[in-house]
């Protein structure tokens, strides 16, 4: 009897918190297309809390490396996220980045050899092989746990969020400049669904880099 006790209150109070976070919360899709109406994949859509984020927790990610490609080839994370990168190809890379918002280096390795890289500052990080120049990653740096990539159908949805004023922000691998951030606002229990057009992005790229010296590693 007395176990049985001491489990409920363990158990009643963590349903409750469980409770609080599910109801009442709201459901965001977005839809992304470009000028010609093309349907958007690996769109990055984020919003972001008018109240500033705190943190206390570090989620760990992967992207693996399999065939000489990232994998995911775009990733969003949330700010003070850990990345691992497993190295699943039978040659060693060197993953490296040189972007503002996040600059480090894995010198030359394979298998699960090298130590995470922390992200703790929202920006756009392209992501390099030092040996294989056909290689090239995304990761987009978001200051809100509310996020999600667009998948083949130009769709990102984004559940369990709670009602409330957001900054939508919106990145893709192919914008040559900011899209402008917007406001969205959320009631509790609603389902919103918006569509975006973006106007800024280049030309895909049809032809890959020569691994010209990838046989040597």
């Amino acid at each position: 009897m007395k176990l049985l006790l001491q489990c409920r209150r363990v158990f009643v109070p963590v349903v409750l918190m469980l409770l609080s976070i599910s109801v009442g919360a709201a459901e965001f899709s977005l839809v992304v297309k470009d000028t010609k109406g093309n349907l958007q994949s690996d769109a990055v859509v984020a919003l972001v809390p008018v109240q500033k984020n705190q943190y206390t927790d570090t989620p760990t990610v992967v992207i693996d490396q399999i065939d000489k490609q990232f994998v995911p080839g775009v990733m969003a994370v949330r700010v003070n996220t850990l990345v691992r990168f497993p190295n699943s190809d039978d040659i060693r890379h060197h993953v490296y980045s040189f972007s503002p918002a996040k600059k480090f280096e894995l010198r030359l390795y394979h298998g699960m050899t090298a130590e995470p890289v922390l992200f703790d500052k929202p920006g756009t990080v392209v992501l390099g092989c030092n040996i294989h120049d056909s290689m090239v990653g995304y990761i987009f740096v978001v200051d809100t746990p509310y996020f999600a990539v667009a998948d083949a159908q130009g769709m990102a949805r984004i559940s369990q969020v709670p009602a409330g004023k957001y900054q939508l922000e919106i990145y893709h691998p192919r914008m040559n400049s900011n899209y402008p951030v917007s406001s969205v606002q959320l009631t509790e229990n609603e389902t919103k669904q918006d569509l975006r057009v973006l106007d800024n992005l280049s030309e895909a790229k049809t032809s890959k880099l020569d691994d010209e010296f990838s046989d040597l590693f």
